[in-house]
């Protein structure tokens, strides 16, 4: 028993890796430059940090049935940890200074491209 849930958490982490790797292409291709994966910090672990222009994109990576459920996935107190990480590390890097932090989603779905949606949770 023990052997079969610790076969399907290493399944579920190697899924939950190529997803990012896809999320994180599917961002190269609209012009962000990826500056991190998994980044670990006291707040949140953030899946994707990527910067375009001015904006510093705190990206979390869904694989989910539907865009709806994607969004639903992510509670009201994990999107304000992922905001806080995202806002300590621009403090924390000068290069960052002055940027506007946004939380991303980028869902994926079996069969279908991926759907990044910049400032997924507008507000809250």
């Amino acid at each position: 028993m023990a052997s079969v849930r610790s076969a399907r958490g290493a399944q579920a982490r190697l899924s939950g890796r190529r997803g990012e790797v896809l999320a994180a292409l599917w961002l190269l291709a609209k012009g962000y430059r990826i500056l991190g994966f998994r980044l670990r910090t006291p707040q949140a672990e953030i899946d994707l940090l990527a910067l375009r222009g001015r904006i510093l994109a705190v990206v979390e990576v869904k694989r989910r049935t539907s865009l709806l459920t994607a969004l639903e996935t992510v509670t009201f107190d994990q999107r304000e940890r992922l905001r806080r990480a995202g806002a300590a590390i621009a403090a924390g890097r000068p290069a960052l200074a002055g940027v506007a932090v946004r939380l991303d989603l980028i869902a994926l779905a079996p069969g279908k491209l991926p759907r990044h949606i910049p400032d997924a949770w507008k507000g809250g």
